[in-house]
């Protein structure tokens, strides 16, 4: 969901980019230096968010240290982030709510605005842009507008 989050705000606090070829072997990540014969480990610190860009299997946006990356060789990218605390508090209440609300028979993702049989009913608010489903971009954009990029 940070993935989706940071993308949607068009910022990812990007501290430090490295470009090149890179090696993911058990779970560590290195960078090949430019002469190919060497590799230097880039070691993020504990708790930064890093985002991996190129790969065919590792794609997206993890906290260090990073469990479950699959071995492989890629060209492309890595950048080293420097995610607010508080977005990433943002980013657990969006989940809770998606968890909530998001899921494809829920009442918020149904296409009428109200409905009643049975002694069951709801009716439920419209998003900001008039349209009838909210989804967790209007649910959030004022707590998450401060970030966002044009």
């Amino acid at each position: 969901m940070l993935t989706e989050v940071l993308a949607y705000l068009r910022n990812w606090f990007e501290r430090a980019k490295f470009f090149g070829i890179f090696q993911i072997k058990n779970g560590t990540l290195r960078t090949q230096y430019s002469n190919g014969i060497a590799f230097l480990e880039i070691t993020p610190k504990d708790g930064q968010y890093i985002r991996i860009i190129g790969s065919a299997l590792n794609d997206g946006v993890y906290q260090w240290p990073v469990e479950g990356l699959q071995d492989e060789e890629f060209d492309g990218a890595v950048w080293l982030l420097a995610v607010p605390p508080i977005l990433s508090a943002i980013v657990k209440d969006i989940e809770d709510w998606q968890a909530k609300n998001g899921s494809a028979d829920s009442a918020a993702m149904s296409p009428f605005q109200s409905e009643s049989f049975g002694g069951y009913s709801y009716s439920k608010g419209s998003s900001a842009s008039g349209g009838s489903a909210m989804t967790w971009q209007d649910a959030f954009k004022g707590r998450l507008s401060p970030w966002r990029k044009i």
